[in-house]
């Protein structure tokens, strides 16, 4: 909630939100003209780790069939606002975190500058992960299921769909661990509980796994699977690391009291004589 001179009455916070929101569309719109001029080798890089399934121009270049006479235009500036959003993600997101910077604490606004560099890398380390490792085993394994049935035509409009909604959907997906360290950090759900909840925390990784892949390819789904999975422990490790400095910090200053199951039998004892409240992993009273 708002704190000391960042409270503010609710037309000057649309006013803000006005503000951001202009500044997004604005870059959008400079980044889609700059790359709808070079939507062409734009489209031919996003091409690339398919480019064996695909039929070659004289030039050397991949050469995909357009079926309707707007589908050059709407495939070009599909490919320019995709790539925009990409390149411009930092501002977008600096944007977004900034009109929620007021509602947050003092001692967790220290988190606003690290978790902004942190989901501008894993959003950009999503959509080059999905470049590099996941879109060819992706295409070989869907173009390979025409065997004996009949022959690929590859539309221009489509395969760009496809491959925009594989970037932009790993791109999103690589922002678990952000969730993750907040909803521990800040203690909405406990570590130990995380940690003893593995098996539905790797089946709801699965589910999000397949829902995300825009193909029923069970290599996709498996691959997007292990890289959730690695990136949910790695989340975990390092909340578990912010945890333990911040205990032993605690326990010099004298105000750590012990997590709920160590303290069981003093919660109990409180409980019983009425006292109502009991102190959980932080020192800070529960209800």
């Amino acid at each position: 909630m708002p704190i000391g001179p960042a409270r503010m009455p609710l037309m000057e916070h649309l006013g803000e939100l006005r503000m951001r929101l202009v500044r997004i569309v604005v870059v959008l719109i400079v980044g889609c003209f700059v790359f709808y001029l070079a939507s062409g080798t734009v489209g031919q890089f996003l091409l690339l780790p398919i480019a064996e399934f695909l039929p070659q121009g004289t030039d050397g270049k991949v050469d995909l069939q357009f079926i309707n006479a707007l589908d050059p235009f709407t495939v070009k500036f599909k490919i320019a606002f995709w790539m925009s959003v990409v390149a411009t993600s930092p501002v977008i997101l600096w944007q977004i975190l900034a009109f929620f910077l007021p509602a947050l604490k003092p001692n967790e606004r220290k988190w606003f500058i690290p978790t902004f560099a942190a989901a501008v890398a894993l959003f950009i380390f999503g959509t080059v992960f999905c470049y590099l490792i996941i879109l060819h085993p992706a295409f070989q394994w869907l173009t390979g299921q025409v065997e004996g049935l009949g022959t690929v035509l590859p539309n221009a409009a489509n395969y760009i769909d496809v491959i925009i909604k594989f970037e932009i959907g790993f791109g999103i997906a690589f922002e678990l661990p952000i969730l993750i360290f907040y909803l521990v950090i800040f203690e909405i759900v406990p570590y130990k509980r995380l940690r003893a909840s593995w098996r539905f925390v790797y089946v709801g990784l699965m589910v999000f796994a397949a829902m995300v892949t825009p193909d029923a390819n069970p290599v996709t789904m498996l691959l997007m699977f292990a890289a959730l999975l690695g990136l949910y422990e790695l989340s975990l490790l390092l909340a578990r690391i912010v945890l333990a400095r911040r205990i032993k910090k605690q326990q010099e200053e004298g105000t750590y009291y012990g997590d709920d199951e160590d303290a069981g039998e003093d919660d109990t004892a409180l409980a019983a004589s009425g006292d109502g409240e009991s102190r959980g992993l932080f020192g800070r009273k529960k209800a």
